[in-house]
Formats: structure tokens, sequence, C-alpha cells
């Protein structure tokens, strides 16, 4: 039996998170060829790395038994988050990165990603491409690479952003007129959206998870969608299902590699979607930590899809015969509260009590409050998280 292999062109960075805690040196390539080893009999990496970052990543690569191919980088590259739905902020910045010769790779099947130090060249029979970009994603074939077989897996920004059109599915049908196979819209919580050249399209779910764990995800996604649909030749909405599952046990379990293809397919998990509404987001506001975390938790939540309400945002500081009405009113009109109780802020309680009382599902966020003193909040049924993005995303899934 002929053994199976892929080829991946990606960064490999140095990636660093708070909550939860997260140092590791992965980077999209990184991931990805970790990801593959068990879906595909041989898998070698080529990516950019200086020389203390290819010292330690080595040792990943023996460890999974992929094969490295390193082409020598000035200096190395980190991203950093306060948690995993943050805005990264990048080291050394942008413009300071070196722009280096792009590293060519000739192989019958190919993953490329995008990357900040260069850009990966590829001639390939089959080729699965995430351009990787927020800023100006890449179009495949400007920097001369070329494949029989393309697809193209990208979040919705980046596929319109190359197409040069607002709309998601537009824009994926331009790129299938500019000679894609496949072009997979990545989604978010909303799944993601499969378009072919024949005229299909499908929609993939995403899957639940216990815990939400986002960084990284697309780029499991994009391997696992590569493994089948690129080297075992499975359909482009058999192969996006079974990427989905891998992201889902990836978000749960923070582990790589992916389990097998049978063990992906057999386990059960509920699809996820948000539940579009209004949420009310209850938290203390009186110092600048608490003032940071209500502006992430409502920037995070509009992310997934939901409409916010924020006291401190749509109301603002007054008297309470003025304010404490307007948050009732608030609270009535909307269909789910997000609150943290960090500090256990009276205003915050009550909100939790009288939401419940109103029988408004409550998703709480508590790090670090004594279990004791949440007796009447668990004892109500609100749902209680530790962690800041998996209470974020089970509040959009209303689950």
């Amino acid at each position: 039996m002929r053994q199976s292999e892929i080829t991946v062109v990606g960064g490999v960075y140095h990636e660093h998170c708070i909550w939860p805690v997260w140092d590791q040196i992965f980077g999209s390539g990184g991931r990805a060829a970790t990801t593959l080893v068990s879906h595909v009999d041989k898998v070698t990496l080529h990516t950019y790395a200086h020389p203390d970052v290819e010292t330690e990543f080595k040792t990943a690569a023996t460890l999974y038994k992929f094969d490295l191919v390193i082409t020598a980088a000035r200096t190395g590259i980190s991203f950093e988050y306060v948690h995993c739905m943050s805005t990264p902020v990048i080291r050394p910045a942008l413009a300071r990165i070196h722009a280096h010769e792009s590293i060519e790779v000739n192989a019958e099947v190919v993953l490329r990603f995008g990357m900040l130090e260069g850009s990966g060249k590829v001639d390939a029979k089959w080729c699965v491409y995430d351009p990787q970009s927020a800023f100006h994603p890449e179009p495949f074939r400007d920097n001369g690479s070329q494949a029989e077989h393309l697809a193209i897996v990208a979040n919705r920004s980046e596929i319109t952003a190359m197409a040069g059109d607002s709309d998601p599915k537009a824009a994926a049908t331009l790129l299938l007129k500019r000679g894609a196979e496949v072009v997979v819209v990545k989604s978010g919580p909303a799944g993601a959206y499969v378009y072919t050249a024949g005229g299909a399209e499908m929609h993939i779910p995403a899957y639940r998870s216990d815990m939400v764990w986002t960084i990284g995800s697309g780029d499991v996604f994009a391997a696992i969608f590569a493994a089948q649909w690129a080297v075992h030749h499975a359909s482009p909405s058999a192969a996006a299902e079974l990427a989905s599952r891998a992201v889902s046990q990836y978000a749960e379990t923070m582990g790589l590699p992916a389990a097998p293809a049978h063990e992906l397919s057999e386990i059960r998990r509920k699809p996820a979607s948000t539940v579009s509404g209004r949420v009310y987001l209850a938290s203390p506001f009186f110092n600048l930590g608490q003032r940071w975390l209500v502006d992430e938790a409502r920037r995070c939540l509009g992310e997934l899809g939901l409409e916010v309400f924020s006291p401190v945002h749509d109301i603002g500081r007054g008297p309470a015969h003025e304010v404490g009405p307007k948050d009732i009113e608030a609270l009535n009109s909307c269909d789910r509260v997000f609150a943290i109780l960090d500090g256990l802020d009276a205003g915050t309680v009550f909100e939790v009590g009288y939401a419940r009382a109103k029988n408004i599902p409550v998703y709480a966020l508590a790090q670090a409050v004594n279990g004791e003193d949440l007796k009447m909040v668990v004892g109500s049924d609100c749902n209680m998280f530790f962690d800041f993005v998996t209470a974020l995303h089970y509040t959009a899934w209303k689950a």
C-alpha cells in the first residue's frame, strides 16, 4: 500500500496566552504538522525559523515524527494574548519583520499557510491554501504558486478581502471563477460554508465542547480538511465535517495530534451555533480592570453574533432613581444575562437574582469567588464558568 504524504509550508511562532495559561511554539505551520501525523503517514513542514526557535521546535518535530525543513530567519516572532479571543500583540511589530525570499515547495499535496516573514511558492497537484492574514491576504497565484486542484480555506474576512466583495457567498463564487475548485468559508460559531466549482453549497456546523480554546482552531480545521480532501480524496463536505469535529476536540482538550478519522466520526457532539438574541451584560465597572473586562466581554459577545446591552455603555452613570428603572427595563428586554461575579458587586448580584426570578438564563463568570458565596447563584440554576471564553461561547449558544 502506498504511503500517504503531505507537505506543509507555514509559520512557526511563539504563542503566549495569560488565561488560560499557554506558552508554546506552534504557529499555523507547526500546529498543522502536529495535527496531521495521525491522519497522514509522512508529514514534512517547511518554515522560517530563527536558530533559537529552530532548536526548540526540533524537539517537537522529533516527538511527533514529522520532517522539518528550515529556512533561516533573522528573528523569532511571538503572538501574545490576554485570553484566546483577544487581539494578539505581535512582536516584533509587523513593520520591523524582515521580508525573506519565498520558500519554494514542489510536492503532490501541499497545505500552504500565509506567513509573516515571507511566502510559500507552491507547485502542487493538490493544494489547500489558508492565507492567514487579517491585514492583506495574498491571492494564491500572486507569488507564482500553481496547483491542479486548489481549495481555499479561510475565514469570512479573508475570503471577502481576497475577492474584493463584501458578501461571503459572492466572494466565494468569484474565487471559484478564478480557478479554485473548492472554497471553504470558516465562520466561527456558525460553522463553515463549503462552495464547489460544480455549484454545490453546503453548511457544516461547528460542534460544542465542554471548554472553548480558540487559538489555532482554524489551523486544525485546515489541516484535517487537507488530509481528507487532498490526500485521501474525500468529498469537500465530508472533509469539512471531519475538520469541524477535530476543531471541537482541540477546543476542548488543547491537545494534539488530532484523533484518527474513525474516532472523530464516532464521537457524539452536539452542533453549536449562536442563538440570536439580546444579552444583558451584568458587571461592576468601577476601576480600570473591571472596565477593561466589561469592554472585552461586550466586544466578544458582539463578535459571536449577539446584541449586547451594557449598562455602562448604554445608560452610563447616574443617580439610583434614574439608573435603576432603566436597568430593570433593559433586563426585561433581554433573553439571557452574562454576569461577571468576581468582587460580588451588589448591583451585579441583584441583577442575577432578578433575572432568575424572571426565568431569564444566566451565564456567570466566577474566577475568584468563594464557593459558599455562590450558594444562591448556583442553587438558582445559573450556568457557572471559570474560563472567560468558554462562558462567552455558552452564552452565545444559550446552552
